[in-house]
């Protein structure tokens, strides 16, 4: 029997890799994938909102809020947060047209375009291993549905998946595999057909650049699979001297001017936020070895998805001898010296490499921007070439099933392997997406998970503060401030504890240090505001109150004190203006329904007080209990 022929099925023993042959059909694959996928993520339904960007994304932003022409506009003008992502920003208008503020909604489209996802890179692996391998019928479709999988069920997924935010990434992801799979269409076609498919795939490429800009390095990725698996190039000096070649190279252009294009959006975004970070804080040195850092850390996550978090913080200094950096910048250099000497004899192991290089860049720290030396979200695309890898390495012990090759024992033994992978990474999945089910279950975690990273131990205590546990939220604050003195905000957080445990001095002393680092923070400055109020200074609180309105206008919170401020002050009218805003931005909030109702009543406009008081009682009947129910009489 040579190497390209197949035992016969009944003689051929039982291997997970083999089940693909045993399902009904290779049109049906796709659709078990992405069901398994959704069946996986769907614990994401039960999840709500957290305080973690969904409260700025989604909570307090009205700009997303339906599909007119004011909101489409809003998504085509807004850098929020540093991002331009207008696609992404059209889905979220849906998701609001049909499900208003109901998170289920919104974790619903996640995990349908992750499923969606799943199915399209099982499509995509379908065309890479055919030409890149000899695997050939069952033993390729079976390869590519576990590459598929793999990449799916892992949970590094799952803060992509469960995080609504992050919608993002995994809607340029579903535009990113569709351009490609567009262009491995048209590579094996000529004539109009090809043309159509090549429009199709730049016009899926637009779509995945305005959905995150993260995709910006894909024309280099074309290159590479021309490359390599698809032989249209050959990266040799005089290549251009080849008409062929030429033609090949030539056709990137659009590509790559939609790329720049992406690339400028994306630094456009950022930086008129002043997120970039400092060259004079991390200099070039310090962000390579970040980068490095990064190589080695997606992929040994890829290996062993353990410690995962919602954030790894940034050390204050980067020392590039430190241990685990050390480490990282070794690997990398060792693997790419290995790649590259064995780029002949296995030239699919440099593409993916490479592949995995090329796309982690933006995100890898030499351009920087925010807290975080990693985030385990930015593996979402960059990690699909080793869901290749391990779908090759399967379909190899499917196809010598078949051969006296292998011993059955040893076939048997390495698909068992297999399937015990996948099924770990899967329950790991399910376990990692209720992480993100609410805020405290998501900061308690990632303080578990690194106790020494001082941005998760401020946010578990901002998540003890909204629940009155003062005494626990500032033993949170000062272990913060211990870890990193430099984290200023948290002073800011420490007064507000401090302020609602009585001690107003020491408050106002953490208020005035993290001012004064941060004169336009709306929560500071609303703090500050509410000490000055208990102390009576009712005109220098209101000046503070104006101010944090000013600075963030969407803020629910300033909103609703300054409210609340103005109507202690005598000026019921001003205060309807601003609960208004209020109302508008949080609708289901029913602090704001208890000061409308109390300016109403200020006002001697009863009947929009009453209005006001029967919205409260159904949102909170023990809030609705402070106002007395003989301060409608008046009005009857």
């Amino acid at each position: 029997m040579n190497r390209t022929e197949e035992a016969p099925r009944a003689l051929r023993p039982a291997t997970l890799a083999g089940l693909g042959h045993c399902w009904t059909g290779p049109s049906v694959l796709p659709f078990l994938i992405a069901a398994l996928t959704f069946l996986v993520f769907s614990p994401a339904l039960l999840n709500g909102f957290v305080e973690w960007d969904d409260q700025v994304n989604l909570l307090e932003n009205p700009g997303f809020r339906g599909l007119g022409w004011s909101q489409i506009r809003w998504m085509f003008t807004s850098t929020l947060m540093g991002h331009y992502i207008p696609v992404t920003w059209l889905t979220f208008g849906l998701d609001y047209t049909l499900w208003g503020m109901n998170p289920l909604g919104y974790h619903l489209t996640n995990n349908v375009i992750h499923a969606m996802n799943a199915a399209l890179f099982y499509l995509v692996a379908l065309r890479l291993l055919g030409k890149a391998t000899a695997l050939t019928g069952g033993a390729l479709r079976s390869s590519s549905a576990v590459a598929a999988l793999f990449f799916a069920l892992h949970p590094l997924r799952a803060e992509s998946v469960a995080w609504a935010t992050e919608r993002r990434d995994v809607l340029a992801c579903l535009f990113f595999l569709l351009t490609i799979l567009l262009y491995l269409e048209a590579s094996d076609v000529n004539g109009p057909r090809r043309s159509r498919l090549l429009t199709g795939s730049m016009a899926c490429y637009v779509l995945a650049l305005l959905s995150k800009s993260v995709v910006m390095t894909l024309p280099a990725v074309l290159i590479l699979l021309d490359i390599y698996p698809l032989g249209r190039l050959s990266p040799r000096w005089g290549m251009w001297r080849h008409p062929v070649q030429r033609s090949v190279v030539k056709e990137k252009l659009g590509y790559l001017v939609l790329g720049l294009a992406g690339a400028f959006t994306a630094y456009w975004a950022v930086s008129s936020h002043r997120y970039l970070t400092d060259l004079t804080k991390f200099g070039w040195s310090g962000r390579l070895t970040i980068a490095t850092y990064s190589v080695w850390f997606y992929l040994e996550k890829t290996v062993v998805p353990l410690s995962l978090s919602p954030v790894h913080e940034l050390p204050a200094t980067v020392r590039p001898f430190e241990l685990r950096f050390a480490v990282g910048w070794v690997a990398v250099i060792a693997i790419s010296f290995v790649m590259l000497a064995l780029r002949r004899r296995w030239p699919a192991g440099l593409a993916l490499w490479a592949y995995y290089i090329i796309v982690l860049g933006p995100v890898s720290g030499l351009v920087h921007a925010g807290h975080q030396i990693t985030h385990d979200r930015y593996s979402y695309i960059s990690c699909l070439g080793w869901a290749l890898l391990f779908g090759v390495v399967v379909g190899s012990v499917d196809r010598i099933t078949g051969t006296q090759a292998a011993r059955p024992a040893v076939v048997r033994a390495a698909a068992a392997a297999s399937g015990v992978w996948i099924l770990a990474l899967a329950f790991l999945a399910w376990q990692q997406v209720q992480v993100w089910g609410d805020t405290e279950t998501l900061w308690n975690f990632a303080v578990e998970a690194d106790p020494s990273c001082s941005i998760c131990q401020n946010n578990l205590g901002g998540t003890l503060t909204r629940r009155n546990l003062f005494a626990l939220a500032k033993e949170r604050y000062e272990l913060a401030l211990a870890l990193r003195p430099d984290r200023f905000n948290v002073h800011g957080n420490l007064g507000v504890v401090l302020h609602r445990m009585g001690n107003r001095e020491a408050a106002m002393t953490h208020l005035t240090i993290a001012l004064a680092h941060q004169p336009d923070s709306a929560a500071v400055l609303t703090t500050i505001a509410g000490v000055l109020l208990d102390q009576g200074s009712y005109n220098e609180a209101l000046r503070y109150f104006e101010h944090a309105v000013h600075v963030a206008p969407s803020s629910v919170p300033g909103l609703v004190n300054l409210g609340d401020a103005l109507i202690k002050t005598g000026r019921p009218d001003g205060a309807v203006t601003y609960l208004l805003r209020a109302r508008e931005l949080r609708p289901d909030e029913p602090v704001i329904y208890l000061n409308l109702t109390r300016a109403y009543l200020a006002l001697h406009q009863y009947e929009l007080a009453r209005q006001s008081y029967e919205a409260l009682s159904k949102l909170d009947a023990t809030l609705a209990r402070e106002v007395k129910p003989t301060a409608f009489h008046a009005g009857l």
